[in-house]
């Protein structure tokens, strides 16, 4: 092994404290397999064409199988990705009113071939119906295969983000280009060290959801392992007090709770596998008891921009929901 400073600088770790891997070469990979899900049924449910005769929508993703995944080395990015993908489509003849059904089938979706090339089988389930099947056949083809464009394209820059960090060659070039803007302001530029460090741009989300259960109830079901994994029907490890981790979703969501205020309030540092090394966001999670039932009011700062919509469906899809799916099944129970 080379000693520190000598031998081949390509092995050569940067120093510094949190031994980021600065100069990406070292092998790294991500897996791509949840946010993928979401991003796919974010993209093509809701789809929507229409002609003189009629109109079509995907209505459902029925079925996403298959995984994706994203690994770095030497300073590239390398993709796999393979999915059996089924959706639920529904129109309506314009003359006559009547509604058909139908399915979408994307058999293999993967990087061996390109999106236009895709096969994309479009069927109906019963009756004569078969305008609509032709317009969902045609435009309809056409929107799906420019949302899977929009999927791959997403995938390589939005999941990738904070992947490939700056090189000392980068953070040179910044530093150069801010000399240069100080000497026209008369500002002399000392040679202090860079950061290399990767700033992103970020927003603040607030929602409030409505739950038919008492304060006491909610609150146990973000504090109590076991709830926590019935509700999320994954594994997860917590440690509800001040100071303590969490993990949910399979290790797609962690952090550390930051302020317990039994049945009022909750305060974390939070934050999904695929966000930049060591960004968080600050949940505060403020349980309101109304006439009956309790209002969860959520303020999320610090989530980055181009991830704002996957955790309002995070949230709304994957815990609200989830959540009252869990509490319809306890009360029928009883």
């Amino acid at each position: 092994m080379a000693k520190w400073g000598q031998g081949d600088p390509r092995w050569i770790v940067e120093e510094r404290e949190d031994g980021t891997n600065v100069n990406n070469w070292h092998w790294t990979e991500r897996d791509a397999t949840s946010w993928s899900k979401g991003k796919l049924r974010e993209l093509l449910v809701g789809i929507a064409v229409e002609n003189e005769t009629g109109h079509c929508e995907v209505s459902e993703l029925k079925q996403v199988e298959g995984e994706a995944s994203c690994s770095s080395r030497k300073g590239k990015l390398i993709f796999f990705y393979e999915w059996n993908i089924k959706l639920g489509w529904k129109g309506i003849i314009k003359e006559s009113g009547a509604k058909h059904k139908g399915l979408i089938e994307i058999p293999s979706l993967s990087e061996e071939n390109e999106v236009d090339d895709t096969e994309v089988n479009v069927s109906i389930k019963k009756g004569d119906g078969d305008i609509l099947k032709d317009l969902m056949k045609t435009a309809g083809t056409a929107k799906v295969r420019e949302a899977l464009g929009d999927y791959l394209e997403a995938l390589k820059t939005e999941f990738t983000m904070g992947m490939i960090l700056p090189t000392k060659a980068m953070a040179t070039q910044e530093l150069t280009v801010k000399r240069k803007l100080s000497e026209n302001t008369l500002q002399i530029q000392t040679s202090s060290p860079v950061a290399l460090g990767v700033r992103i741009p970020t927003v603040a989300l607030h929602m409030t959801e409505l739950f038919d259960t008492a304060v006491e109830q909610l609150y146990r079901i973000f504090t109590v392992k076991d709830l926590v994994q019935k509700f999320s029907k994954s594994p997860a490890v917590l440690e509800a007090e001040k100071g303590g981790k969490f993990q949910m979703f399979d290790g797609n969501i962690t952090g550390e709770y930051i302020e317990l205020l039994t049945n009022k309030k909750i305060v974390m540092k939070w934050r999904c596998r695929n966000w930049p090394e060591e960004h968080y966001a600050t949940v505060a999670l403020n349980f309101v008891p109304t006439l009956g039932q309790t209002e969860l009011q959520l303020d999320c700062k610090g989530v980055p921009v181009c991830k704002e919509e996957n955790i309002k469906f995070c949230w709304q899809k994957q815990h609200f929901e989830e959540i009252k799916g869990f509490l319809r099944y306890v009360v029928a129970l009883r």
